[in-house]
């Protein structure tokens, strides 16, 4: 199977969809998740591995070894809670007789990241008619595009898909799903820039209905006049989404821009207050973000990463793979000689 073909296979393994004779486009670039992830995590790993650099050389584990792991997590945006439990499991460990040098540390680090971060559940099903699946974040988090990028995967899973244009204060976020949706197939349900957001989402899904849609995509509003106004807004397409299917939103993921830092945490706390989130999807690993942030949102929130972004092309958004991701940030390959 080629790495175009192995890609969508992640992509139907997250939607739980047979791959089928789905066709990757030639522009889709031929590396594997782990050399993309290892490529695009590059300069938050730097970030950090001065200090990792130093901890994972050969040598006796000290107190000062934690002390300096824990730091350097903690500095990796990694969290102050997920950061002492990571110091701890390796402390049991080094008791335990299973790690006895510094060099072994990393390999220990990477396997606890993998195992907090292996999301639960893994899967986004797409067993309803229509599945719909809310997208929310703050506007520059990357989410219109976030949106655009599902539906062209699911269009090349065979998926029938409707995207419901409910950011009606931006119109250049409705015009950029108008081009997402053309090149996906996709039918956009749209009104005036201004509109009723909730009655946008309303018509969206009753088109998946009529239309016997497999997905339904909302993008939603990521800025209003406060932020009190933004939460009520949401509240009220969640509630609308619930009247026209009793079941819906199916899922609710929120796209958070990894550059924000431990601001990311705040984000995802007040949106969860305002709608139940189901997931979330990390975008910008690749600018100057630490990494480390969607392992806080883990640990603290419980919530869920199921996507990751590391760059602005098409193949960059990627089902999240916990082991690539841990070996990607963590691996002493990355750190300076």
């Amino acid at each position: 199977m080629s790495d175009e073909v192995d890609e969508l296979g992640r992509w139907a393994e997250l939607f739980d969809l047979p791959l089928g004779e789905a066709v990757p486009e030639p522009e889709v670039r031929r590396r594997g998740i782990f050399s993309r992830l290892k490529e695009s995590l590059t300069k938050p790993s730097q970030t950090i591995s001065p200090q990792l650099a130093g901890i994972f050389a050969p040598g006796l584990i000290t107190q000062e070894t934690w002390d300096d792991l824990e730091e350097a997590l903690i500095g990796a945006d990694c969290g102050m809670d997920a950061s002492l439990a990571l110091v701890e499991e390796l402390r049991s460990e080094a008791m335990q007789g299973r790690i006895v040098n510094r060099n072994e540390i990393a390999k220990g680090l990477v396997a606890a990241v993998t195992r907090q971060m292996t999301p639960a559940p893994p899967k986004i099903s797409l067993h309803a008619d229509p599945t719909v699946i809310l997208v929310v974040g703050v506007n520059g988090s990357g989410k219109t595009t976030t949106v655009g990028k599902l539906a062209h995967r699911l269009h090349q899973l065979d998926q029938k898909v409707v995207i419901g244009a409910a950011d009606t204060f931006r119109a250049a976020a409705i015009d950029q799903l108008a081009i997402w949706a053309d090149r996906s197939d996709a039918h956009l349900v749209r009104q005036a820039p201004g509109a009723d957001p909730g009655a946008v989402a309303f018509d969206a899904v009753s088109s998946g209905v009529s239309r016997q849609a497999d997905v339904v995509l909302i993008d939603t509003a990521g800025r209003l006049q406060t932020q009190h106004n933004l939460m009520e807004e949401l509240r009220k397409v969640h509630a609308v989404l619930s009247k026209a299917n009793p079941d819906a939103p199916h899922e609710t993921l929120l796209v958070l821009d990894a550059t924000t830092g431990q601001n990311g945490l705040s984000q995802a706390r007040l949106f969860g207050q305002a709608v139940p989130l189901t997931g979330v999807i990390v975008t910008k690993l690749d600018g100057s973000a630490k990494g480390g942030i969607a392992v806080a949102i883990n640990r603290e929130l419980g919530i869920p990463v199921k996507m990751i972004g590391v760059g602005e092309q098409l193949d960059d958004l990627q089902p999240f793979n916990a082991q690539a991701y841990a070996q990607a940030l963590f691996s002493p390959d990355h750190s300076p000689s």
